[in-house]
């Protein structure tokens, strides 16, 4: 049976998160909206853009931007799209998919002209009404990929007279409704205020729908407990490390019943060896994990658990609770990342502590048009090492040009996050696209 996915909204009105399309109420800020839905098991997020000028429009669209570099689940763009060029702003914004508006007259033409330029499984329409498929069937299923259904007393016509699939956005909470709605094959998801609630344990709702024969998208082991191997006291040891920058956060132990419930939560659940009970992690301080992936390791006697760690995870109020240094030796770095922010640290270290006789500070000093300059000259030095085929020259000018651009770096205010961000953005843009 196919997934059905649970649909988070945000309605953006003068570059604030809002209520919905007729009511302005601020509903909260956007990044933490945005963050809580990637946590608690929402799978797409719908951004509806109210805009009534090119200037909020604009605004809008760096919020939408910033909103699909943020979080994992896919995002997908709706409202000001007049013409194939905002369908492409949508798409390079980071959206997954673009929403069109099918109350346009020209919705069949744009939507045809889109197809060809983006292809059909970009394009989703939303309707409150069956007209458009009513007067354009034929045309509708050759260009539409998905639609959106703002409307629910629609639904069932709408699966009467049509095999394109669509996911339905209501006002509230019916669990029998939302039942019999997700029953339906021609339907992908539900969502809308219920769902976009922080109140909503999506989780739970998760589980209720199982019990009703939905299936979502939910973690399920891969391995059954009985094949772990545990200690004495019936545990597994769990290592927990930050899922971004892999840095280990704790070590904790897990009975059956904490695995069990970490899988229904979707957070790290543990068993306390010293209160002989369980604990979710961040019930009481708000420093919840929340699971990305859990492995296990060749003897089946160690779980690995990569977290999308809030605040703090060690008691003391240090991220990690592995901060005392035992012994260290000094050694040099081959993570390329540590390499990079290790040089974007002493950089920007000069720039706020200038150092005589430095030549970062000279850079600094003569200004961002001779950093410029720099680049551009390593720029001309690297091509010219490798026209002469000579690694080593090649790799030297590499250095010097990297160096130049981590200085330019520190004087725009651009950082690595900025970077890898744009990357991954890219290369799961691209992905999707092959």
């Amino acid at each position: 049976m196919e997934h059905k996915n649970l649909i988070a909204t945000i309605y953006l009105k003068d570059g604030n998160a809002v209520k919905g399309r007729e009511d302005f109420t601020v509903a909260g800020d956007w990044k933490e909206l945005a963050k809580a839905y990637n946590e608690s098991g929402v799978d797409k997020l719908y951004v509806f853009d109210l805009s009534q000028s090119d200037k909020e429009h604009d605004i809008h669209l760096e919020i939408i931007k910033q909103l699909s570099r943020m979080i994992e689940i896919p995002v997908y763009g709706a409202g000001n799209i007049n013409k194939s060029e905002d369908i492409k702003k949508i798409l390079y914004a980071g959206c997954k998919g673009a929403i069109l508006d099918g109350s346009r007259h020209d919705i069949i033409q744009m939507a045809q002209e889109a197809a060809q330029r983006f292809g059909k499984e970009k394009l989703l329409v939303s309707m409150e009404t069956v007209d458009l498929i009513f007067k354009h069937k034929k045309e509708a299923e050759e260009h539409i990929h998905k639609l959106v259904v703002l409307n629910e007393t629609i639904v069932e016509s709408l699966v009467n007279i049509t095999d394109i699939p669509f996911s339905v956005i209501v006002s509230g909470y019916d669990e029998t409704q939302w039942t019999e709605i997700l029953k339906l094959d021609s339907v992908t998801g539900i969502g809308g205020g219920y769902v976009s609630s922080l109140d909503t344990d999506v989780m739970a709702l998760k589980r209720n729908l199982a019990a009703a024969g939905i299936q979502t998208r939910k973690f399920v082991s891969a391995i059954p407990w009985s094949e772990f191997k545990l200690n004495e006291d019936g545990l597994i040891p769990v290592i927990v490390q930050e899922y971004q920058t892999y840095e280990v956060l704790m070590l904790a132990y897990m009975n059956e019943e904490a695995y069990n419930m970490t899988l229904a939560l979707g957070k790290m659940t543990y068993y306390s060896r010293s209160r002989q009970e369980l604990w979710i992690k961040g019930e009481t301080s708000g420093h919840y994990q929340y699971v990305k992936s859990l492995t296990i390791d060749c003897d089946k006697d160690t779980i690995l658990a990569n977290v999308s760690q809030v605040g703090a995870a060690c008691h003391t109020g240090n991220l990690t609770c592995f901060f005392q240094n035992l012994v260290k030796k000094e050694y040099i770095s081959r993570n390329p990342l540590k390499v990079f922010e290790n040089l974007y640290e002493t950089i920007t270290e000069r720039k706020e502590h200038p150092k005589e006789g430095s030549y970062t500070n000279y850079l600094f000093d003569k200004g961002l048009d001779k950093i410029l300059q720099n680049i551009g000259e390593e720029a001309t030095e690297i091509v010219i090492a490798a026209k002469n085929a000579e690694p080593h020259e090649i790799t030297y000018e590499i250095c010097d040009f990297i160096y130049d651009l981590v200085v330019m770096m520190a004087e725009t205010g651009i950082i690595w996050d900025d970077i890898v961000e744009e990357l991954n953005q890219r290369y799961f843009t691209a992905k999707n696209k092959q």
